[in-house]
């Protein structure tokens, strides 16, 4: 990156950073992508992991956000990210008679008729005996019927990472573990930024023709590190989830349910559900945002109006906390502030772009290289990533038709060729290749056997995994799917990501008592009653990046 001048830099490997790195490879521009942290690391490593419409946006009249979200929807599941974005049911219970059935029921058409024919089944009216079939776990007396219509769901972290991979397979230069420092300046025009490279601690210029500020939360930070007033200000609002095992809950869909704020989702997740979310604001450390226990009260408290059998502290196998990034508003609620996306130039030089939601990140970063394109001294393609499938798209539906197969030649159950497939697509045989040369990756990790061995090898070599937290919190979801949120499995992990990148066993112990102590902090921030406790125990944990500047 030191040695050549880039058409593009993005700052910010989330989703939208990610998303605009490969909008600017696949135009054919030169394209450099630094990270602070690890790709997929803030917001984009801790949403709801749904990829949707946003049916309360109907609500609030927002048409054209809903119609363009549902549009990136049926381009995901169809044909830009088909193993990692599959169709998900939701059942919408009913409470009240006639008025409440025909109001959300106009909605559900409206939604129906804004996606088209994008391949996922239309809404269906379900009397309460119907509705009861599918979600037996639901108290009686909680609903007089229901609606059940679908949407989509993702590992986001995962798909942030193969979008980053794609740039990367398209020419993109990418790192993590690489905060901006600083940015250079020719008069008032912006012309590259200041790396630390964490490993090293070398600092390095990397220059460019425009720069993308896409860092979510962190907008502001890196405006003022620019010196100069944004044309925009990001609120963070805090999302809180929470997993329990898939026995707890015994239903046969998931649930959208109506808060005195917002909506609560109950998702479908492997062995597991997912449970959420909260909205308040928040406006401590931005990169390790922590959950207190009234933050769990109230989603339990929530799921328990209508779940028969209730949910109790005991059941929740991980929490994790995200970030929104809201574009700030005169509203004093984070709830009730947009999630349409805005895209500036603070400064010649600087392209900022914020808000929206995961689903529409591709527009996002489209949008953010389209207001670039202004300042490169050449003409620019138009964006190409509608029709860019991801890496592991090519060829995935025929390989998962042939998994039988696949199985037989592995010498894998099927069921785990499932399990890689929908995480790695048609790229399996990267490694299915390991696999044949050492066989005992094939065994599973300790504490976790949904994983195999060779995906913590293929993190480190293939997917830019550099600490242990990397592999276990977003590599793979040990870190959230496990009652011992991955501490069984760190050991193991570390060594077996040692051999990968040449760590020395004392790397390899460090590694695991940090990650040790990074769970340990978790779990007593939970047991905190506000925002203000959980932040002072979360953030006393040691941290491998704690020299990172501004978090951004």
């Amino acid at each position: 990156m030191a040695r050549e001048t880039f058409e593009i830099l993005v700052i910010g490997g989330g989703v939208v950073g990610a998303s605009a790195a490969l909008d600017a490879a696949t135009r054919g521009l030169s394209v450099a992508l630094v990270e602070a942290r690890d790709f997929a690391s803030g917001t984009s490593s801790r949403s709801s992991k749904l990829i949707h419409g946003g049916l309360r946006y109907l609500e609030q009249f927002e048409f054209g956000l809903v119609r363009e979200a549902l549009r990136e929807r049926s381009l995901l599941l169809n044909r830009i990210a088909p193993h990692l974005v599959k169709p998900v049911p939701f059942l919408y219970p009913l409470g009240e008679h006639v008025w409440e059935r025909a109001y959300v029921g106009a909605g559900m058409v409206l939604y129906d008729e804004m996606a088209g024919h994008d391949g996922v089944p239309r809404h269906r009216h379900l009397t309460k005996r119907q509705a009861l079939r599918i979600a037996p776990g639901l108290k009686p007396d909680a609903l007089i019927g229901g609606i059940q219509y679908y949407d989509g769901r993702v590992d986001d972290a995962r798909h942030t990472l193969t979008v980053v991979r794609t740039a990367a397979h398209y020419g993109a230069a990418v790192a993590n573990n690489a905060p901006v420092v600083g940015f250079l300046r020719e008069g008032e025009r912006v012309t590259g930024v200041s790396v630390r490279d964490v490993a090293s601690d070398r600092v390095i210029e990397v220059r460019a023709q425009q720069v993308v500020n896409a860092t979510g939360v962190w907008t502001d930070d890196l405006q003022h590190l620019v010196g100069e007033r944004g044309k925009f200000r990001v609120r963070a609002s805090k999302g809180v989830h929470l997993v329990v095992p898939r026995d707890r809950i015994q239903l046969d869909t998931g649930l959208i349910l109506r808060t005195e704020k917002s909506v609560l989702f109950v998702i479908p997740w492997g062995r597991h559900w997912i449970v959420g979310t909260t909205d308040t604001d928040w406006e401590l450390h931005k990169a390790h945002p922590a959950a207190s226990r009234t933050d769990i009260d109230y989603v339990l408290e929530h799921a328990n109006k209508v779940l028969s059998q209730p949910l109790t502290h005991e059941d929740v196998e991980g929490v994790y906390a995200g970030l929104r990034p809201l574009l700030a508003g005169e509203s004093e609620s984070t709830s009730t502030l947009s999630r349409e996306h805005s895209v500036a130039v603070p400064v010649p030089g600087l392209v900022a772009v914020a808000g929206g939601k995961y689903t529409t990140s591709r527009v996002m970063g489209k949008d953010a290289i389209d207001a670039a394109a202004r300042g490169i001294d050449r003409q620019v393609p138009p964006s190409a990533t509608h029709t860019t499938e991801l890496l592991g798209a090519d060829g995935y539906h025929a390989l998962w038709n042939g998994r039988h197969r696949l199985a037989q030649e592995s010498g894998l159950h099927v069921a785990r060729i499932e399990h890689l497939l929908n995480r790695y697509g048609s790229r399996i045989d990267e490694l299915l290749d390991v696999v044949r040369e050492r066989p005992e990756l094939a065994e599973p990790l300790p504490g976790a056997d949904d994983y195999l061995q060779v995906e913590v090898v293929h993190a480190a070599s293939h997917e830019g995994a550099r600490h242990l937290d990397d592999v276990l919190a977003r590599r793979t979801r040990i870190s959230i799917e496990t009652f011992h949120r991955g501490v069984e499995t760190a050991q193991r992990a570390a060594e077996l990501m040692g051999e990968a990148l040449g760590w020395s066993r004392a790397q390899v112990r460090r590694e695991v008592e940090t990650y040790r102590a990074r769970v340990d902090a978790e779990r007593r921030s939970q047991q905190e009653p506000d925002d203000e406790a959980a932040d002072e125990v979360r953030t006393a944990a040691p941290d491998l990046l704690a020299g990172v500047t501004a978090d951004v």
